[in-house]
């Protein structure tokens, strides 16, 4: 059922009578997301410093901002991959976000921009992503982060990419992270035939069309291709162990519920530490409308409370998996 904040939401969008994202061509729904975005978001929490800057990448500069909190370093870390369906959003779109998370784990943040899609389809992001998360890793001790707390997360599409950094990292000897933090991500681009899809194909914001056009403009090759890719659809994978421990968070009233909790009983059964939290009443892109929808500060919360205590370890076949813990966020 969906929480009267989210009812709010959709009432307060549906009077706006602005068109269908996917009715748009990428500029103009970039355009509109923005202002959505930035309307809904909360008074900005303070930190101690922001920072942007241009790093190497694998065609050309990548933008990254850098949020650092008042603590001493070495900090952890968290990477950060914006949502957007890797087509829409950017580094102003996620900045309540990254400065709660930052303050609120006293952390340093570092969220990618990486390239959107159509103009540059899979792998582009993912190659921006990795590259991105290199760097910060070869510069932890100019960061002030500590290198075993460096932690990879985004939400919906950035979840996505964060969890394809994690098994990237793993499967080319890459860095090892402390953990991964995947907020309603999308696990699955070749199928969109679940309950939640279902349920919520239509009224909810994110809807079965929006995510039908977002494939469309990712994916250079078909759907039986480049949509069955580990990288584009890590639900796929078949081995998802000796991933970082996980968060995964989902919410009640989105097409990608289903998906995202599957993905967490994979690696849960692949034996990684997983906490899988479902926001009840929750719409898709609730985590960041945090002035609409408070309950956002709640998954801050939890978010930043996993980057802060997290740290890195190599898993020896005599050491035993963490115990996996499943709650619901009321």
């Amino acid at each position: 059922m969906l929480h009267p904040h989210a009812r709010r939401f959709l009432d307060t969008v549906k009077e706006a009578g602005t068109p269908p994202l996917y009715t748009q061509d990428p500029v103009s729904a970039r355009n509109q997301v923005i202002a959505t975005f930035l309307s809904g978001e909360s008074e900005p929490e303070p930190v101690a410093s922001i920072e942007d800057l241009r790093i190497p990448g694998p065609a050309g500069e990548i933008p990254v901002r850098i949020y650092n909190s008042d603590a001493a370093a070495p900090r952890p870390c968290l990477v950060y991959f914006h949502g957007g369906g890797w087509v829409v959003c950017n580094l102003d779109t996620h900045n309540g976000p990254c400065r709660a998370i930052a303050r609120r784990a006293a952390a340093t943040v570092v969220s990618v921009d990486y390239r959107l899609a159509p103009e540059h389809k899979f792998p582009a992001a993912v190659d921006d992503c990795y590259a991105a998360t290199v760097w910060v890793a070869d510069n932890a001790d100019r960061l002030g982060i500590d290198p075993a707390r460096i932690s990879v997360g985004g939400d919906s599409a950035g979840g996505n990419l964060a969890t394809v950094m994690a098994i990237r990292s793993r499967n080319e000897g890459g860095p090892k992270f402390a953990s991964q933090i995947l907020v309603y991500p999308v696990t699955d681009l070749s199928s969109f035939d679940t309950c939640s899809y279902r349920e919520f194909a239509e009224e909810h914001q994110l809807t079965r069309a929006l995510m039908d056009w977002f494939r469309v403009h990712y994916l250079q090759g078909s759907i039986s291709e480049d949509g069955r890719h580990p990288y584009v659809s890590p639900l796929l994978e078949p081995d998802l162990s000796g991933l970082p421990p996980a968060l995964v968070i989902t919410a009640e009233c989105d097409p990608l519920r289903d998906e995202g909790e599957a993905y967490a009983r994979r690696l849960e059964a692949a034996g990684v530490p997983v906490t899988c939290t479902r926001y009840e009443g929750m719409i898709h892109p609730f985590f960041t409308l945090s002035a609409y929808m408070p309950r956002a500060f709640d998954a801050y919360q939890q978010v930043a409370e996993m980057v802060a205590n997290a740290k890195a370890m190599v898993v020896s076949a005599s050491t035993p998996p963490f115990a996996a813990n499943s709650s619901t966020a009321r």
